[in-house]
């Protein structure tokens, strides 16, 4: 079995209506086809974009989800919730929200939990900093993100899409050489082994870390990356749909 390759891209906090609007008609004259592709705009634009996207395959996704489900949580937004706009990816774990809001391990397992009970796929990112990665903790700090989802994957069926992202490289215009990134997906991928060997083959592994249309090419040639979570690239329809194009023919 050939994994699944990806390019999905998070918007963060930009956009608008008239964003959405313009980048869906951007991103359809580009005519991108055979690739797997996703859009995580903010919550706000999700019902647009899916209906918007529709047509050319794209799947929409969230950039968050609550850990639990719908109730008295002001603020939040339940799994049931995104279904029902048509979201069928989410990201959970993303370092800025680890950062920011002190999102930890086992909070993403739970929403992992919530995203899987309503059909909708986890986008799981997992990553060091730069000074866990000058201390030679990279391979810990990225085992320790993982291993409280490893620990159910196979007893509750959860069948995460994993993206890499080095928080040194996030909108920093620092990247990952190719060989420095492949060298931590085989570690992801040699772990989901110890599990089962049939993870370790068919779970996507993503590079998420300033990927833009002149280094996709490079980085998507490694063995063990099958494509990209992109941050600002993804905000420019022609940029994005240039990674896109970087992907076709990846053999896995």
């Amino acid at each position: 079995m050939v994994r699944n390759t990806w390019v999905i891209g998070n918007w963060k906090m930009h956009g608008s209506n008239a964003f959405a609007e313009q980048w869906a008609t951007e991103f359809k004259e580009q005519a991108v086809t055979d690739v797997n592709v996703g859009v995580c705009p903010p919550f706000p634009y999700l019902s647009v974009l899916s209906t918007l996207l529709a047509e050319q395959g794209v799947q929409v996704g969230a950039q968050n989800v609550a850990a639990t489900n719908e109730g008295a949580f002001t603020g939040e937004v339940a799994a049931n919730m995104l279904a029902d706009v048509g979201a069928t990816l989410a990201l959970v774990g993303h370092s800025e929200r680890r950062a920011l809001f002190a999102e930890n391990n086992e909070q993403v397992l739970a929403k992992c939990r919530q995203l899987v009970a309503q059909g909708i796929t986890p986008v799981v990112c997992l990553g060091e900093t730069q000074a866990e990665r000058e201390a030679g903790d990279t391979e810990k700090v990225v085992a320790a993100q993982l291993a409280p989802l490893l620990a159910v994957m196979q007893t509750e069926n959860i069948k995460p899409i994993l993206a890499y992202e080095p928080v040194w490289a996030i909108g920093t215009g620092l990247t990952a050489s190719p060989e420095q990134a492949q060298a931590v997906h085989a570690f992801i991928r040699a772990e989901l082994a110890k599990v089962a060997p049939e993870l370790a083959k068919n779970t996507p592994i993503l590079y998420g870390g300033s990927v833009n249309r002149d280094n996709a090419a490079s980085l998507f040639a490694e063995e063990d990356i099958d494509g990209g979570l992109i941050g600002g690239a993804s905000l420019q329809a022609e940029h994005f749909s240039a990674i896109c194009e970087a992907l076709k023919g990846r053999k896995a």
